[in-house]
């Protein structure tokens, strides 16, 4: 929690205090898991716009707070009046891996909430080098900030009503037709799309959009929300027209052309978490130390 009041105290100082007052901040997502301080985080983040009333603040959902919302049963319900128990077999053959959760009111249960708040038979996650935390989700440490041991059911009445309806209001995505951002040539005019991971390149920027802006739940894997390899590089028709393409997600800072991915943090206590800040592109970390 320190390292959000920490960015946050940094981009408070850094930016003219005009600008500060008004200015429109987009969140990537991935609120909670791993690290000690869920319940305190959407605190910070749902006060933010009492505390700041000329500032526009904009929550994106990440893949952990899709899964964290579909645990606690405040998703949007699929728009055919499907069940989310249809989201399971497609993943099925993983469900005793990865431990999906099977105690009270599973039957009615999104895939992704199963999955976070299930119990990962294999302890050890190879890819990041440590101990899963409760799910392969890390979901462990969200479970005991709100007083209950990972996997128990009673985290449903644990959450907060006003934590409930941040999870259940996060959007998929979000678009601004104009940004300005300094380039070597000057400023230069910018479409922008924020979404957690990504947009695919193999699928029409028209038809993903749709789908994220429905926040269709019938879908057991977001792919923008949750992709890897197949989010990380822009669409080429989005090349069409200036686009830039702005993510967390993926565990780096990286800034290629007009795809940012600024998740330096990627959710481990001892990385720095960051910001970008437009127009100047400027860089700005939890552990910047500023003149006094």
């Amino acid at each position: 929690m320190s390292k959000l009041r920490n960015l946050w105290s940094n981009l408070e100082t850094l930016i003219d205090p005009s600008d500060f007052e008004t200015a429109l901040i987009i969140f990537l997502g991935d609120y909670c898991d791993r690290g000690p301080n869920t319940r305190e985080v959407i605190d910070f983040l749902i006060n933010l716009p009492s505390n700041y009333p000329n500032q526009s603040h904009v929550f994106l959902s990440g893949n952990h707070d899709l899964a964290f919302a579909a645990f606690v049963g405040v998703l949007p319900p699929p728009p055919d009046g499907s069940e989310f128990s249809e989201t399971w077999e497609e993943y099925a053959a993983s469900e005793k891996r990865e431990g999906w959760y099977k105690d009270d009111g599973y039957e009615k249960m999104h895939l992704q909430g199963r999955r976070w708040g299930g119990k990962i038979r294999d302890r050890f996650n190879a890819a990041k080098g440590m101990e899963y935390k409760g799910s392969i989700y890390d979901a462990g440490p969200t479970f005991e900030s709100y007083g209950v041991p990972h996997g128990s059911a009673d985290l449903i009445k644990a959450v907060p009503d006003e934590h409930k309806k941040f999870l259940a209001e996060l959007v998929w995505v979000h678009e601004e037709d104009d940004v300005c951002v300094e380039t070597e040539e000057g400023i230069k005019h910018f479409k922008l799309i924020a979404v957690h991971a990504g947009l695919e390149k193999a699928k029409g920027v028209e038809e993903q959009l749709k789908l994220l802006k429905a926040r269709d739940t019938r879908v057991p894997k977001v792919e923008a929300l949750s992709g890897r390899k197949n989010v990380w590089d822009i669409p080429k028709e989005l090349t069409t027209y200036p686009t830039i393409v702005v993510s967390g997600h993926h565990g780096k800072l990286a800034i290629e052309g007009n795809r940012l991915i600024i998740d330096e943090g990627g959710g481990l206590e001892n990385n720095p978490v960051a910001a970008v800040v437009l127009p100047s592109m400027k860089i700005v970390r939890d552990t910047d130390v500023l003149p006094k």
